[in-house]
């Protein structure tokens, strides 16, 4: 089976089709958060180290880092922003940017085996990602789009996804270190989005044999509840073989929609950490079985 390893100086996290779901937390990105763009554009990180905190102890178990802000020095920005996400959690990071110098930036500065995000199918595109990615020894996410955009056809997207693990191998960079992001469409833009995605995901698991990932939550734009729509979407997202994704851990439903996956898909043995999460802690002076010590009534069947 496949395994994509990411590390940071002290912590390894495996993504991979027999292993637990992977949440990388999605909140250090300052797109539409107005605030949050302004405060790192004037070296203000207190809201980023919030959110780092924060997603790790919801159960994240990576960071995407993101620092896209127009008219920004964004190279600096990144660099200084995952610096501090490393100062303070030990969890492995996303380095988010479509500008090759932020990348060069957060790489250089970055300890242990980061995934990159991303490179897309354009071939200038490849060319210069690919080798920054391969000098780093970095994993990459490889988005399913390239000149001609984001298809609807499933076919076409797999192909892209198949030239770049491709043009990864060229480098140097095994399949096993290239993430593919099949491209999550709005259900309800694109009402055949959610097969579309399905369908894709388990080719690319059955002959690509590469692992997955994608921003769940563009799934549910538009409509209301959309925590309900992105729980929907991930555990059946797991069962047509996708093994992580970027999204917020700070939403209860998601992370219990993924945990109930992960046990229903055998990865959590024993229901070990579904039990940690959710059970109900033993009330002072109350023993494991119950009141008084006198457990298991609840359970015992009643004689007719």
């Amino acid at each position: 089976m496949t395994i994509t390893t990411i590390s940071s100086a002290t912590r390894e996290v495996h993504i991979g089709f027999d292993q637990p779901f992977v949440i990388i937390g999605e909140r250090i990105n300052p797109t539409g958060r107005k605030i949050l763009a302004e405060e790192m554009k004037n070296g203000d990180y207190s809201r980023v180290e919030a959110d780092a905190i924060a997603q790790v102890e919801a159960g994240a178990h990576m960071l995407d880092v993101n620092a896209g802000i127009p008219l920004a020095d964004e190279p600096r920005i990144l660099a200084e922003a995952i610096q501090l996400v490393q100062s303070i959690t030990d969890v492995p990071l996303s380095i988010d940017s479509s500008i090759v110098e932020a990348l060069e930036a957060g790489l250089a500065v970055y300890q242990g085996k980061a995934l990159v995000n991303s490179v897309t199918g354009e071939d200038e595109v490849l060319e210069r990602v690919l080798p920054l990615v391969a000098k780093h020894k970095a994993a990459v996410v490889a988005i399913s789009n390239d000149e001609t955009g984001i298809s609807e056809d499933p076919d076409v997207r797999f192909a892209v996804a198949k030239k770049i693990v491709e043009r990864a191998a060229d480098f140097g960079i095994p399949h096993s270190d290239v993430v593919v992001d099949p491209l999550v469409m709005p259900i309800g833009a694109i009402n055949t989005a959610g097969v579309q995605v399905m369908a894709l995901v388990r080719r690319l698991r059955d002959e690509l044999k590469v692992n997955t990932t994608c921003g769940a939550s563009n799934v549910s734009f538009g409509l209301p509840n959309r925590n309900g729509i992105n729980s929907a979407f991930l555990t059946m997202a797991m069962g047509a073989g996708m093994t992580s994704a970027i999204t917020s851990p700070l939403h209860p439903e998601v992370m219990q929609a993924v945990r109930g996956g992960d046990v229903m898909m055998g990865h959590d043995p024993d229901c070990s950490r579904w039990i940690r999460a959710y059970r109900e802690p033993v009330a002072e002076g109350e023993g494991r079985g119950g009141r008084g010590g006198r457990g298991g009534r609840a359970g015992r069947r009643r004689s007719s």
